[in-house]
């Protein structure tokens, strides 16, 4: 009654004094667009709407809209979209971002995350000093550098153990073909496979090999691209042995994401690369989702030991190669900060990284216990690296994963390009797919590494070392 009464006298007074009302106000609208973030998937729909529901309850009443966009060729349809002039207003790239960073289409990170209570927080070592070098995306997940995992009843059936030197994960390889685990024949069984190139490889094998960095010194102490040093020649070398032996896929020019997954899942291939520990989650629930008779777990294999060292890839450390940015044009920016802040906060990631009550996870006198449809739920946002989960929600590979990486992990030392070297950088890194198949397939012996080198250095890579050297130089 009273509430009525003071609208009734407000209503009169603005009457009286010709002062229009403040209208209620709408919720606000903000627009996202992110790779495999879709409104024909329940899931997608359903954890908008309950992060709706929390923020409106903090006082914030705003709405999620997906922007459709197909998983395959992402980056290059949404880039399509943005040059259209269609800008959502908080946006996930997966390359492109530099070209609309330079035209100042996107909001510096530096200046939103002082204003953020969890965000700022929540950040991993490497996404500071990435923010450092290129402050237009954020991508808080921890780093993505694919680590091997093999059926862990394979590797037992091996009879060869988990493998600590090159030499071990060679005789693991064999013993994978030989034993003929999947039962598609030794013939068409392979200890590893790679989706389209050996990047995913090169993870645990460029330490070995001494391929320590993106640039390396050689003989005379001038910097070169590791391109095109002796250590890569030793490493590419022995994967060329690799496909010799028929140990490699040789189809793995041709493999995609999903073929090499479906060659895992099929016992085809023994050995894959999971490129994060979620991911590494997904490939275990899906796994035993192909075998439910058997219900396999994963083991995660350790870098092996080789002539030159051991551990993880180098990491770069010089911008995002993917993540989240806000467009400048964007009327909405504190709102979706507001959103992201809240993703980060302990309640937030509840929501994040647990899923829903009653289908990802349940309570019972405020335990929390995981379904098994936990293992097919990822987060969609980020993943706070100050936040603790109440209840474990990986397996052992998955977390043995992250252990790896905090245990491994080394900067790189590579640099973000002016855009005048875009042309090169694209011209000697063909040079190099090119060589680096041709060598592996045996389409080229390793002695022809020479004009290989001759080659890449007038694709553009010898203007890419000029550079490059006053870059190292002067650090």
């Amino acid at each position: 009654m009273l509430g009525r009464i003071v609208i009734g006298a407000l209503t009169a007074m603005a009457l009286l004094t010709g002062v229009a009302l403040p209208a209620l106000s709408d919720p606000v609208t903000i627009r996202v667009v992110s790779k495999d973030l879709l409104n024909s998937n329940p899931d997608d729909v359903k954890l908008m709407h309950k992060y709706e529901e929390a923020l409106k309850a903090k006082g914030a009443d705003i709405r999620i809209q997906i922007v459709d966009l197909p998983s395959s060729g992402y980056a290059d349809k949404l880039n399509a979209m943005l040059l259209s002039g269609d800008i959502p207003d908080l946006i996930y790239f997966q390359g492109g971002d530099a070209q609309m960073a330079e035209q100042g289409l996107l909001e510096d990170w530096n200046t939103w995350l002082p204003k953020t209570t969890y965000l700022k927080d929540a950040l991993f070592p490497h996404n500071n000093e990435r923010l450092k070098n290129y402050p237009y995306l954020i991508y808080v997940f921890p780093p993505r550098i694919p680590q091997p995992l093999i059926r862990t009843d394979w590797l037992a059936k091996s009879g060869v153990g988990a493998p600590q030197t090159v030499d071990d994960y060679v005789k693991l390889f064999k013993a994978i073909k030989d034993a003929n685990l999947g039962g598609v024949g030794s013939d068409h069984t392979y200890g590893l496979t790679a989706p389209g190139n050996m990047d995913e490889i090169d993870s645990i094998f460029n330490q070995p090999f001494g391929v320590s960095a993106s640039w390396l010194k050689d003989e005379s102490g001038k910097w070169i691209s590791s391109r095109i040093s002796a250590q890569e020649k030793a490493k590419i070398a022995f994967y060329a042995s690799l496909r010799e032996q028929k140990l490699l896929d040789p189809e793995y020019i041709t493999t995609k994401w999903d073929t090499k997954e479906d060659k895992f899942y099929s016992g085809r291939v023994g050995v894959v690369f999971g490129s994060s520990a979620d991911v590494i989650e997904i490939y275990g629930g899906k796994m035993r989702q192909a075998h439910p008779d058997k219900n396999p777990t994963l083991t995660l294999l350790a870098p092996p030991r080789g002539p030159a060292g051991q551990g993880l890839m180098a990491f770069d450390v010089s911008k995002e190669t993917r993540g989240f940015a806000i467009s400048t044009t964007s009327k909405h920016k504190e709102q979706v900060v507001k959103l992201l802040d809240f993703i980060a906060s302990p309640e937030g990631q509840i929501i994040e990284r647990l899923g829903f009550e009653g289908e990802q996870y349940t309570k019972d006198g405020g335990a929390i216990k995981l379904t098994a449809k936990i293992a097919t739920w990822y987060p969609r946002f980020l993943v706070a690296a100050n936040w603790q989960p109440p209840v474990q929600l990986m397996g052992d590979a998955a977390q043995q994963s992250l252990k790896t990486i905090a245990a491994d992990f080394r900067p790189d030392n590579a640099f973000i390009w002016p855009a005048e070297y875009a042309t090169d950088i694209d011209s000697a890194q063909n040079v190099y797919r090119a060589w680096t198949y041709k060598f592996i397939s045996g389409q080229a012996k390793i002695d022809q590494w020479d004009q290989y080198v001759a080659e890449w250095n007038a694709a553009g890579g010898a203007h890419m070392t000029d550079y490059a050297r006053t870059v190292l130089n002067d650090k």
